[in-house]
């Protein structure tokens, strides 16, 4: 059985897809959401920097335009959700995103940022091309530019294409194997997902289904 195609895909869905898609699978499609430090500490910072509004700065001759907490949606896209901060500055726009921990290993926040360039553009297809955006990290106070490639747009496309297909299954992907297993040390999920419980118990199943093959 397979379930209806959802209308929109959250932005943020996206950045838990990109980290792992039984994640996403648990917190978007059946809405289990378990709370450890980081992501209370993410939600803390989100409520200092998700204030809606508008301001301008003037530097000089130059001035920038900021929309903070900006609603964006994509109906061919499929995707809906909320951008922190978005620059406008000597006619471009800039999509700013803030993350509580270090820049990662991972492509999650770099997917999720292009992603709102996506909804940008068509939005404000003036501005299109959109270059780049900005990472955040409070972590490192470190802001990392994200070029948005056409590997990093592609990658994006897919990983919609990829959400948009478990969020039609009735049962969650596998658990994370090998070298990728090492995200699930810290996700606040793992007492949900049970990712060690499940893989021992695939493994027994297989060899189980092994032994009655050959008997």
């Amino acid at each position: 059985m397979k379930l209806d195609e959802p209308e929109t895909i959250a932005l943020s869905a996206l950045n838990a897809l990109e980290y792992c898609p039984r994640r996403f699978y648990y917190e978007f499609v059946q809405g289990d959401m378990l709370h450890n430090e980081f992501v209370l500490e993410g939600s803390l910072l989100h409520e200092r920097v998700d204030q809606p509004g508008q301001h301008t700065e003037r530097e000089g001759e130059q001035q920038t335009q900021y929309y903070q907490h900006l609603y964006l949606y994509s109906e061919p896209l499929h995707l809906s959700g909320m951008a922190d901060l978005i620059e406008e500055e000597r006619g471009h726009l800039v999509p700013v995103e803030y993350k509580h921990g270090k820049e990662g290993r991972w492509l999650n926040d770099h997917v999720q940022l292009c992603a709102q360039a996506m909804c940008l553009e068509e939005r404000c297809p003036e501005y299109a091309p959109i270059a780049f955006g900005y990472i955040y990290y409070y972590g490192s106070r470190k802001r990392v530019q994200v070029p948005f490639t056409e590997e990093l747009r592609t990658k994006t496309h897919q990983s919609i294409a990829q959400a948009l297909h478990l969020a039609r299954q009735a049962t969650p992907p596998p658990p994370l194997t090998e070298k990728r297993a090492a995200r699930c040390r810290d996700c606040s999920l793992r007492p949900l997902c049970l990712p060690d419980e499940v893989l021992m118990l695939q493994h027994h199943k297989g060899d189980h289904d092994d032994d009655t093959l050959s008997d």
